[in-house]
C-alpha cells in the first residue's frame, strides 16, 4: 500500500459528495442544526466562576468543545480532543502516552494543568500530573469540555496554574434508551461500546455503559515495532434524581481495567550501560462521585460534591497505588443587585504506596497527605450590564509546603452589545509531588572514559523534603466579538512571570565500592528551586458561519519561552494552528475536514539531560458521516493522512520514542 493510498480515498469520497451536493442543495437546510454557532455564542460555562454564566461573560481565557465538536472530528480520546483548543499543546508520544499541557512546560510528566471529569481531579499526586492512559469516558457521552488558559487557582487551587480543562458529562435524561458502536482500523484494530439509559422515577433518571478498545502498536524511527500496543476495558454508570424541588443528587462511577506494552531503555552499571527492555504494564482503577445541589433561589445555591478515586499501577520503573478521598462545598448567591458571592470549603486526604524497583525508590513507601482548602470571590458590577470587578483568592494548607494564598483581580468591560474586553492578574503555585518530596530515581550512566577516570558514572536523581512550590504570577488581557450567529472572535494575550521553577542541584561526586577496589562512581542531582523566566503570547479562536450549512472553525497560538538557571529544559511550539471545516452538503451526510500545523519544538531527555530536537509537522484528518436512517450513523475517519508516520515527543526517562502513524477507521453508531 503506497504513502498516498489513505489520502486519495478520502479525497475521491470528498469529491464524490461534492458532486452528490451539487445535484441535491435543496435538502440541505434539513441538518443545519447541527453546524449553526448561535448555541456557541450562547453556550453556559461553569468552569469560570463555579456557577453557570455565558462564556461570553467569562472573564477568562475559555475555549469550549461541543459534543458536535467530538463526534465531527471523528476523535476516539480525550487527548485526541483538546488538540481542538487553542494554547493547548498535545503531543502523542507513542501508541499509548501523550504530553499534553498549557501555555507551555510540556511533556509526559507535565505538572502545571488540572484536569476534571464532572468536577472530579484526575491529576497524580505522584508527579502532580496526569496518567492520560487511565482517563477515559464514553465521548459520545460527553455534552462538553471547558479549556481554561491561564490560572485557575482561586477557585480549584493548586496545580490549575497554567489551565483547566474540565470534562463534562451529559445528564442522564438526555440519553435515555440504548446505543452500541462499534468500529475497527488500521490502528483502531478494534473498539466497542454499550450504554443504556432508563428512567426510574418520576424525577430519576439512569445510565450505565461498558466499552473497550484494542490499538495496534506503532513504528520507531528505523522501521522497526515499537511494541506500544494497548487494549482497555472499562464500565459505569450514573443516576440524576430531582428529589425535590430545590434539590438535586447525581451519583456515578466507573471502573477499569487495561494493558499497555512498552519498550524501555533502562540504565545499567555494566556494559552496555543501558538496556532495551520490553514489559506489559498493568493499571486497573475504580471510582465513585457524589454530588447534592440544592436551589435557594434563581439568585442562591450550594453544592456538597463527594469523591473516592482509587488506582493502582504495574510496571518496571514503579508500582504504585493510590486512594483519594475528597469532599468539596460551594456557596453562591446575590449580596446585592450588584454583587454576587461565592465561597467554599474542601478537604481531601491521600494515601499512596510504592513498591521499590530497580530505577526508583521512595521513603517512606506509603504516605498520607491532606489538603485544607477555602476560597472566596465577589464578583460587582460597577456600571450597569457595562463593567464588572472580580476579586477572589484561595487559601489552601498541604503537608509539603504548609500555607498557600492564590489571589486574582479581574475585570470585564462590555461597551456596546458584541463586544468583551476583560483583564486580570493572578497568582498560582504548584505545589510539590510526592516523586519531588521523597523519590530517589536511577536516572542514566555515563559509559567509562578518561573524564570519568575509567569509571562508569551513575546518575542518581533524588528528590528533597526542602523543595517549595512553582509560583507564576500572570496577567492576561482578552477580548470577543460576536456578530449574531454568523461569527465570532476570540482573542487573549498574556504574559506569564515564574519562579522558584523546578532545577536540579549537581551534588558530590562519589565512589561506589570499597578502598582501593572501587566499582563505580556515583553523581547526585537534588531538585531545587533555582530556575525562573518567563512565557508570554497570544491566542486567537474565530467561528465563520460560511452558510447553513458549512461552518469553519480556525485558531492560532503564539508562545515564546524565556527561562534562565537549572540546565536543559523543554520548549513547546511557538506556533500552533488548526482550521477545521464542517459540511451538511446534503441531508444525513457530514463531512469535515481538520488541518494542523504544530512548529518545532525541544523536548528534555532527561537521561542526558540535554534538549531533543522535534521538528515541525503537518497533519490533515478528514471524516465522512451518513446516516442512512435516523437511529443508525456510518462513518469513515482518516487520521495524520499526509504522512506515513511523523514525530512528535520523547517521553522524559525511559520509555523508547514511537512515530505518530496515519490510520483509517470505520464506525458504526446504532441508536435503539
Amino acid at each position: 500500500m503506497n504513502n498516498q493510498f489513505y489520502t486519495a480515498v478520502m479525497l475521491c469520497i470528498t469529491l464524490y459528495v461534492a458532486r452528490v451536493a451539487a445535484d441535491s442543495v435543496e435538502s440541505k437546510m434539513d441538518d443545519v442544526a447541527d453546524l449553526n454557532i448561535e448555541d456557541l455564542v450562547n453556550v453556559k460555562v461553569t468552569s469560570v466562576s463555579k456557577k453557570a454564566q455565558l462564556l461570553a461573560d467569562a472573564p477568562a481565557a475559555i475555549f469550549v468543545i461541543s459534543h458536535e465538536d467530538i463526534k465531527r472530528s471523528g476523535v476516539t480520546s480525550l487527548p485526541e480532543a483538546l488538540r481542538m483548543a487553542p494554547g493547548i499543546e498535545v503531543a502523542r508520544i507513542n501508541a499509548n502516552k501523550w504530553a499534553i499541557s498549557a501555555r507551555g512546560f510540556n511533556g509526559a510528566f507535565a505538572n502545571k494543568l488540572l484536569v476534571l471529569i464532572d468536577g472530579r481531579s484526575v491529576y497524580t499526586p505522584a508527579f502532580s500530573g496526569v496518567y492520560w492512559d487511565a482517563q477515559d469516558v464514553l465521548m459520545e457521552d460527553v455534552e462538553r469540555i471547558e479549556v481554561i488558559r491561564g490560572p485557575g487557582a482561586t477557585l480549584w487551587g493548586a496545580n490549575a496554574v497554567n489551565g483547566v480543562i474540565n470534562i463534562i458529562t451529559k445528564h442522564t435524561e438526555e440519553t435515555q434508551g440504548g446505543m452500541l458502536i462499534a468500529g475497527a482500523g488500521s490502528k483502531e484494530t478494534g473498539f466497542g461500546s454499550l450504554r443504556y439509559g432508563q428512567k426510574i422515577g418520576d424525577d430519576t433518571y439512569a445510565r450505565a455503559y461498558v466499552k473497550g478498545f484494542q490499538r495496534d502498536e506503532f513504528k520507531t524511527a528505523t522501521g522497526l515495532d515499537a511494541n506500544d500496543a494497548w487494549n482497555k476495558q472499562q464500565g459505569g454508570f450514573r443516576l440524576d434524581s430531582q428529589l425535590t424541588d430545590q434539590d438535586q443528587l447525581t451519583v456515578s462511577g466507573d471502573l477499569y481495567r487495561g494493558r499497555i506494552n512498552q519498550s524501555l531503555v533502562v540504565p545499567t552499571i555494566a556494559s552496555p550501560y543501558a538496556i532495551p527492555l520490553q514489559e506489559t504494564q498493568q493499571l486497573s482503577g475504580w471510582n465513585v462521585t457524589s454530588k447534592l445541589q440544592h436551589t435557594f433561589s434563581s439568585t442562591a445555591a450550594y453544592s456538597l460534591q463527594f469523591y473516592y478515586d482509587h488506582y493502582n499501577r504495574s510496571e518496571y520503573t514503579v508500582a504504585q497505588k493510590n486512594d483519594t478521598l475528597d469532599f468539596d462545598f460551594n456557596h453562591n448567591f446575590k449580596l446585592s443587585d450588584r454583587q454576587n458571592f461565592i465561597w467554599g470549603l474542601g478537604y481531601r486526604y491521600v494515601l499512596d504506596a510504592f513498591k521499590e524497583s530497580v530505577t526508583a525508590t521512595l521513603s517512606p513507601p506509603s504516605r498520607g497527605v491532606q489538603l485544607y482548602t477555602g476560597f472566596l470571590q465577589d464578583e460587582i458590577m460597577l456600571i450597569d450590564e457595562s463593567l464588572w470587578f472580580t476579586l477572589g483568592s484561595k487559601f489552601e494548607h498541604n503537608d509539603y509546603t504548609g500555607f498557600e494564598g492564590q489571589p486574582t483581580a479581574k475585570l470585564m468591560w462590555a461597551p456596546v452589545a458584541g463586544h468583551k474586553f476583560w483583564a486580570s492578574v493572578s497568582r498560582a503555585v504548584r505545589t510539590p509531588s510526592r516523586g519531588e518530596n521523597n523519590a530517589s530515581v536511577f536516572q542514566s550512566v555515563i559509559p567509562p572514559s578518561a573524564a570519568t577516570l575509567n569509571f562508569p558514572v551513575a546518575i542518581q536523581l533524588n528528590g528533597s523534603p526542602t523543595f517549595k512550590s512553582e509560583v507564576l504570577i500572570a496577567y492576561e488581557l482578552g477580548y470577543r466579538f460576536a456578530l449574531g450567529n454568523k461569527a465570532s472572535l476570540d482573542m487573549t494575550a498574556f504574559y506569564n512571570d515564574y519562579s522558584k521553577l523546578r532545577d536540579g542541584n549537581i551534588g558530590a561526586l562519589s565512589a561506589v565500592g570499597t578502598f582501593p577496589n572501587y566499582t563505580s562512581l556515583q553523581q547526585t542531582v537534588s531538585i531545587g528551586n533555582a530556575m525562573s523566566g518567563n512565557t508570554y503570547g497570544v491566542e486567537m479562536a474565530g467561528v465563520w458561519q460560511m452558510a447553513d450549512w458549512w461552518r469553519w472553525d480556525a485558531n492560532y497560538s503564539f508562545l515564546e519561552t524565556e527561562l534562565n538557571g537549572g540546565g536543559p529544559f523543554g520548549i513547546s511550539p511557538k506556533h500552533k494552528a488548526s482550521l477545521r471545516a464542517g459540511l451538511t452538503p446534503v441531508k444525513d451526510i457530514n463531512l469535515d475536514f481538520w488541518l494542523r500545523y504544530v512548529g518545532a519544538a525541544t523536548a528534555l531527555n532527561t537521561k542526558a539531560f540535554v534538549g531533543y530536537p522535534i521538528k515541525s509537522y503537518l497533519t490533515l484528518d478528514m471524516r465522512l458521516g451518513w446516516k442512512p436512517y435516523e437511529p443508525l450513523e456510518l462513518s469513515l475517519t482518516g487520521q495524520n493522512l499526509l504522512d506515513n508516520y511523523h514525530f512528535e515527543y520523547l517521553e522524559e526517562n525511559y520509555v523508547a520514542p514511537s512515530e505518530i502513524a496515519r490510520g483509517v477507521y470505520g464506525k458504526v453508531a446504532w441508536q435503539f
